[in-house]
């Protein structure tokens, strides 16, 4: 059988583009390289809780057509992100709003005195260039908010995040940081946000009902030279540089590994997500599953909880890539590929890998319902 389109990837842009082609009637097989459908928001079920596997997803987005697309699918609950940052055992509000300030600093009250003891603190920073721009993220943060914000929830994180000091990285890294002089700890401004019901599953489930797939299938080792034997055309999700065989270099990637517990106690942290913004803890955070999906004494109704503990490290072969590096060097490199895949008949590139670009759930399915089939 002869496809319309052979889809290279299980995760939301394959899952979606599958969806609109069969709504469109045309025909597709979807392949993945892993032994599940649903690539980085695939969960697995341990003690009646959905685990993340590959990290907290939460879909947001102010697009009500995606909003309603998604919903259309599978219902979405409540889910609001309110991280709290763990800096040496203080908890501290996220994102920066008047919460954080009143912890950061006890004489600090009201909006107005918040912005002043930022605006001195900035302007220190700024007097201590001598006129001259940031030249790192270190002088970058500094005249955005200040030594003391800086150096108890940007620095260190930021550095475990990278695997660098941060008078080594590029000052472009940080271009702004919001800050909120309100009560409000809702971490995005969307209008909407949530987790499917049931986890992410649920919603793979629903955009690949009906439509072929095969699991544990190496697009390159299987189909990459026989690929138009098989469909008209082909939709690539993987990483670009891989797809040209690296014949301009490799990319560099940044990844995240997992260490995954059972806790025997029900309510572990009293958060989904826990930043440990210092050098103390190896981690960057600490995730508790239940806490996306169950909410105040919902959470009691399973004795047991899971909690994953989340490593920023570099990316080496046989490991999953996860956050392209935007530094010179790999944005000209990941630009030379783009322009080789734009030449590229029959083929689709898209998503995290295939665009090296960071995406948010919501703008990938933005972009698959705006393609043309």
């Amino acid at each position: 059988m002869k496809y319309d389109y052979l889809i290279v990837g299980s995760g939301l842009f394959g899952a979606t583009f599958a969806y609109r082609a069969k709504q469109a009637g045309k025909t597709c097989l979807v392949i993945d390289k892993r032994s599940h459908l649903g690539g980085n928001v695939y969960c697995e079920e341990t003690e009646g809780i959905h685990v993340h596997k590959y990290g907290a997803h939460i879909f947001h987005t102010s697009n009500k057509e995606v909003w309603d697309f998604v919903n259309g699918l599978v219902p979405f609950n409540r889910y609001t992100n309110c991280p709290v940052a763990n800096y040496k055992g203080e908890l501290y509000n996220l994102p920066f709003n008047m919460n954080t300030f009143s912890q950061m600093w006890h004489d600090v009250h009201t909006p107005d005195e918040a912005k002043a003891r930022i605006e001195e603190q900035r302007r220190e920073a700024v007097e201590a260039l001598n006129g001259r721009e940031p030249q790192n993220l270190e002088e970058q943060a500094l005249c955005l908010v200040g030594k003391d914000i800086y150096k108890k929830l940007i620095k260190e994180y930021t550095e475990k995040q990278w695997g660098r000091d941060c008078k080594e990285l590029p000052a472009f890294i940080i271009k702004r940081l919001p800050v909120r002089f309100v009560f409000d700890n809702n971490y995005f401004n969307d209008l909407y946000q949530g987790i499917p019901i049931g986890g992410y599953n649920k919603l793979i489930e629903k955009l690949l009902e009906g439509i072929e797939t095969k699991t544990d299938c190496d697009f390159f080792t299987e189909y990459k030279e026989s690929w138009r034997e098989i469909a008209d055309k082909l939709v690539y999700t993987g990483p670009i540089d891989e797809y040209f065989g690296y014949q301009s270099g490799k990319l560099d990637w940044r990844t995240v590994s997992f260490k995954t517990r059972i806790e025997e106690t029900a309510n572990y942290q009293g958060n989904a997500v826990i930043n440990y913004t210092s050098h103390e803890k190896p981690y960057t955070r600490v995730i508790e599953h239940k806490h996306f999906e169950l909410f105040g004494e919902e959470v009691y109704k399973y004795p047991k909880t899971v909690v994953s503990e989340e490593y920023s490290t570099e990316y080496k072969p046989g490991m999953e890539p996860y956050y392209p590096v935007n530094d010179e060097r790999n944005n000209a490199l990941a630009e030379q590929y783009r322009e080789m895949a734009a030449k590229e008949q029959g083929v689709i590139f898209g998503g995290r890998l295939a665009e090296y670009k960071y995406y948010d759930m919501g703008p990938v399915i933005e972009k698959v319902l705006k393609l043309s089939l």
